[in-house]
């Protein structure tokens, strides 16, 4: 098999997929990469392709999937396989954008911790056993990352492009994959992004919202390696 690269999303680290990475190292080399060092999707994108191997199957969650159809823009024959879960295609919308501004002031202020648990982490999860330790998870991946990644990745997101054409162009082994109780990227979003794939299956998993990895780990680790079978 071809080697697996993992994008995390926004304020997140290689620990989003922890149950994936224990679940596929032993059959491809896995590897991720961190979102933290530029301010727009598209450097972002290279820096990855500067350090990755000549080709790769690609799954990103949330901004690591907006960094990934990037990624499957400026190289598509690099990408064997693509998989893209709770995540975006389209720019962002103007009343999304007007809320960041605000958002990286109080960052700046030192206000990481209350904008994570205040505006962000309320929408990530569905109900369930687990929704406390992912949430402390999410806190602490955030923490570790600290508020000069946070505006780098807002701004990138502020300013990132329609990957539209991007899927529709996309001719390779293609996964689509979301909670079915994603506030932030819902279930239609992914249906389009499945309709503009033409090679893609669409999983939709229970019981999780935004982080189906950590949430619904083993029905997400099975989707994606069924997408990886022949990649």
């Amino acid at each position: 098999m071809k080697p697996l690269i993992l994008l995390p999303g926004m304020m997140c680290d290689a620990r989003l997929f922890g149950p994936q990475i224990n679940a596929l190292s032993g059959r491809m080399p896995v590897m991720t990469f961190p979102l933290s060092h530029h301010d727009s999707i598209e450097a972002m994108a290279q820096d990855i392709l500067g350090n990755a191997p000549p080709v790769f199957a690609l799954a990103g969650l949330s901004m690591g999937g907006i960094v990934a159809m990037e990624v499957t823009r400026q190289a598509p024959e690099r990408v064997s396989g693509l998989a893209l879960l709770d995540t975006n295609p389209l720019a962002e919308k103007p009343e999304v954008k007007a809320r960041r501004t605000p958002q990286m002031s109080a960052v700046r202020n030192g206000q990481l911790r209350t904008v994570m648990r205040d505006e962000m982490k309320p929408g990530y999860l569905a109900d369930g056993p687990n929704r406390g330790a992912i949430l402390d998870l999410c806190m602490a991946m955030a923490t570790d990352l600290g508020p000069n990644v946070f505006i780098r990745q807002s701004k990138a997101l502020m300013n990132r492009p329609d990957q539209s054409e991007t899927l529709t162009a996309y001719t390779g082994k293609a996964l689509v994959l979301c909670g079915r109780e994603d506030r932030l990227c819902p279930v239609e979003r992914h249906r389009l992004m499945h309709d503009l794939l033409p090679r893609s299956a669409l999983e939709i998993i229970g019981d999780a919202g935004h982080l189906p990895t950590l949430e619904q780990p083993e029905k997400t680790t099975a989707a994606l390696s069924r997408w990886l079978e022949d990649t």
